[in-house]
């Protein structure tokens, strides 16, 4: 499954002339439903009188801290001059991204490499007075997304009915946990809302890990027929809970670019694209470029994104995978008070005339 080649998709891209002048940071935060305080930092790479942005959706508050002091300290910095973006991309496989202590986790490499990367494609379509969908030669479709919630210690529905009474026609993206009784799985499953349940089986070590539990498992699996259940736990006690049911099965935390596609126990129905698990535009590019040449659903996944990084994953959503379960909803979604009435699905496209860049 792995090509070394370049995807046919990020060519045009790798050959954009690139200006990189130099780089600021803005920090963002935000209380959300889920509990915790998100907190992200924005790059902005200057060149030639324009600025490119990208979100580091690094989880851990720690990492953020240590960047934002690194450069004001003058200890970070990045590749200047002239590049092409494939240039400006090998540049950065030289630099450290964490200066100082830290990723508090692996996966936070990534994250920030992207936030790089996809700050560097927003600057150098700006600089080139062009856009995805003219390098591309894609149309942005209509988005339809589904929202993403906890349900809260002890779990309820409450959540749910509070999104559904400001939006009736939403669709779900949820987060089941072993304490789920059984009158509760009914509850939802009978407001027919359920479109991914999300067993977080890859997140160990985290505050969302579920362990894999066979049991468990099967009440999800069995009480939400139609839905498509994400990243499960696979052992020899949960493996016989998804057979007849692999094509259900979506994957998301495990998979950071091609080759984790293709040690995947089957080869999959669905994917989460969550770009900046990719770290890099164009093992994000050769990974959407398989998939649909394969036939394999895909829908896009956020990360609690504060500013560009959802504008972002949005973008790539209208060109490749529009009518998903795209987990993309606004940003306003994941407040911890909703406004009285919330955006309905699909998320409207931008007129060419009105967009520039990368990202809605």
């Amino acid at each position: 499954m792995t090509d070394t080649a370049r995807p046919t998709a990020y060519r045009a891209i790798a050959d954009l002339p690139l200006v990189v002048a130099g780089v600021d940071a803005e920090q963002f935060e935000q209380d959300t439903s889920s509990g915790f305080t998100r907190v992200t930092i924005v790059f902005k790479l200057r060149g030639d009188g324009v600025t490119g942005r990208g979100e580091d959706v690094t989880y851990d508050t720690e990492d953020h801290d240590r960047l934002a002091a690194a450069i004001d300290d003058g200890a970070f910095a990045l590749p200047t001059g002239s590049f092409t973006f494939a240039e400006f991309s090998a540049a950065l496989d030289g630099v450290e991204l964490f200066p100082q202590d830290g990723p508090e986790r692996q996966d936070s490499r990534d994250y920030r490499r992207w936030a790089v990367e996809s700050a560097a494609l927003d600057l150098a379509l700006k600089q080139n007075d062009t856009t995805l969908p003219g390098l591309l030669d894609r149309r942005h479709q209509p988005v339809r997304f589904v929202a993403s919630t906890r349900l809260g210690d002890p779990p309820s529905a409450d959540r749910v009915d509070a999104v559904r009474a400001r939006n009736p026609s939403i669709g779900f993206k949820l987060d089941p946990t072993p304490a789920w009784g059984d009158d509760l799985i009914d509850e939802l499953r009978a407001r027919d809302a359920v479109r991914i349940v999300d067993l977080k089986g890859h997140y160990e070590g985290t505050d969302v890990d579920n362990d894999a539990d066979p049991a468990f498992y099967r009440r999800i699996v069995d009480g939400f027929p139609d839905a498509v259940v994400e990243d499960p736990q696979l052992t020899d006690e949960t493996r016989p809970v998804f057979e007849g049911e692999e094509g259900r099965v979506s994957w998301d935390s495990p998979i950071h670019g091609l080759d984790d596609v293709a040690a995947l126990p089957w080869e999959p129905s669905w994917l989460n694209v969550k770009p900046s698990r990719f770290g890099t535009v164009e093992s994000l590019f050769r990974t959407i470029e398989w998939a649909l040449e394969a036939g394999v659903n895909c829908y896009g996944g956020g990360q609690f994104e504060l500013s560009v990084g959802r504008g972002q994953a949005q973008e790539l959503a209208a060109l490749f995978y529009p009518d998903g379960p795209n987990d993309l909803a606004p940003s306003i979604y994941n407040e911890s008070s909703l406004p009285p009435e919330l955006p309905r699905s699909p998320i409207a496209v931008p007129a060419p005339d009105d967009h520039a860049g990368f990202g809605f």
